[in-house]
């Protein structure tokens, strides 16, 4: 069942949070062995939240979960449960309180049940020395992508019903294309973070994961709201994103780009996504190649990420420097080496390509490019060196069809669009205006019903 049924089994009474907490405990037991997607559970606690929910009653929220099992992503702070974030430094760090994203959930009515793994301080795939490498459930031999590789393992096998994820650079939308399921970058502001993150930076942001469109825009109405600890945080105008979707309306002009004029991206990536636009050609929907230029885009990111790692993690560099591996010391010590003309040149770019964007959107719908440039790799390879013979300059470059739109700041969701010849999921973004999350679900939830790729979920890790 998908979790907007299940959650409708809720709120009719047919199924109790305790049966589920037992149900998804059964699934973990037997197959995360086989992918380590959740090592770290939070059984008990569970369970007394599932009781004390059914004691309480649903309450009058339309938006609440009612006690539906979720897990929560390694980089997310719950109270009085394990959190590492992939780094040994934290091995034994147990939160006193739910960070807000994770707040802002249990409030209407979401149960952790386990926290799923991630790469150390979140970057690039899905291994830590705390906790192991993630296996993709397709192909256990094989990369879950990252960073939130545990959370997308965890729902294309089946051992939960929805999932939180983050993004700085692609770590909702890789793990997503890579695992089958569907994950959604919201603009910044639109799901509230925690206090690790400063204040008033919108390159990171949290946003849910699911198995369908429909999943993902349950979660965002349960998870979407304002708390004064985030102040850039803000209460949507929007009444329930899972109730648009009922709208049938195609979008009537979109573009689509293999590799957005910038980036190398394998052939076979391209010709899946391609052959999905054509798809989508063929629903009446204008398809254009008339896209807006990403020049200076990239190193724009590789700076502005750099000074953001440098301003989250200087400190602990400095007390902990053989604590943290060595691509994260490089990136926080590139934050360092920063110069006033570097960050002025990159938030120039930025300021350039958001005037782009904007004459694009008065043209067109969407947007659309592949999720990844590769598809998922063996899951021993820490990083991807080379695509289709191209050398990839850093260990984050394999990513770079989607930390050009994270410099947006607009919304964007990866679907499953296909598979490559030897059966892992290949998926495709879609970005839409800014501010624009209900016109980007209700399209994204069209365009998975006509690709219908997504059927098979959830799988037994093969």
């Amino acid at each position: 069942m998908s979790a907007t049924d299940v959650v409708a089994a809720l709120k009719r009474s047919e199924v109790s949070p305790t049966e589920l907490i037992e149900a998804a405990i059964n699934r973990i037991e037997a197959v995360d062995d086989k992918v380590n997607a959740l090592p770290i559970r939070c059984f008990e606690r569970a369970f007394e939240q599932a009781k004390a929910i059914e004691a309480n009653g649903p309450g009058e929220d339309p938006k609440t979960l009612i006690g539906l099992p979720i897990a929560v992503k390694d980089y997310n702070d719950v109270s009085g449960v394990g959190t590492t974030y992939g780094s040994p430094i934290y091995a034994d760090n147990v939160p006193s309180k739910s960070d807000a994203t994770v707040a802002t959930l249990e409030t209407r009515g979401a149960i952790p049940i386990a926290k799923s793994n991630v790469p150390e301080w979140a970057g690039g795939h899905t291994f830590n020395p705390v906790h192991g490498i993630t296996r993709n459930p397709w192909k256990t031999s094989h990369s879950a992508g990252g960073s939130s590789g545990g959370s997308a393992a965890a729902l294309a096998s089946g051992q939960v019903w929805l999932a939180t994820g983050n993004d700085l650079g692609g770590s909702l939308r890789t793990p997503a294309g890579f695992n089958g399921v569907v994950g959604l970058r919201p603009g910044p502001g639109v799901v509230p973070r925690g206090e690790r993150y400063p204040a008033f930076d919108t390159l990171w942001v949290e946003g849910p994961l699911g198995r369908s469109v429909a999943d993902v825009a349950l979660m965002l109405d349960a998870g979407a709201g304002h708390v004064s600890s985030d102040p850039i945080s803000f209460e949507s105008k929007v009444e329930s994103y899972a109730d648009l979707l009922k709208a049938t309306e195609m979008p009537k002009r979109v573009a689509f780009s293999v590799d957005l004029g910038i980036v190398p991206v394998a052939k076979e990536i391209a010709d899946v996504t391609s052959a999905a636009a054509r798809q989508l050609a063929g629903a009446a929907i204008d398809v254009t190649d008339d896209i807006p230029a990403f020049a200076g885009v990239l190193d724009a990111f590789r700076t502005l990420r750099s000074v953001l790692l440098g301003t989250m993690m200087g400190e602990l560099l400095e007390t902990h420097r053989d604590q943290i591996a060595d691509d994260i010391v490089d990136n926080v010590e590139r934050g360092f080496a920063v110069t006033p003309q570097d960050l002025f040149e990159a938030e120039r770019v930025r300021w350039q390509l958001a005037h782009r964007i904007a004459a694009f959107f008065e043209t067109h719908d969407f947007l659309l490019c592949p999720s990844a440039s590769v598809p998922p790799f063996p899951v021993e390879q820490q990083y991807v060196t080379e695509i289709d013979g191209q050398p990839c300059e850093t260990y984050i470059d394999w990513f770079a069809v989607t930390f050009a739109l994270t410099m947006t700041s607009c919304p964007v969701i990866s679907i499953p669009c296909g598979f490559t010849s030897d059966g892992l999921p290949v998926g495709m973004q879609i970005m839409g205006r800014p501010r624009g999350e209900a016109a980007l679900l209700q399209s994204a939830h069209q365009f998975e019903q006509l690709l219908a790729v997504t059927g098979e979920l959830p799988i037994d890790p093969r």
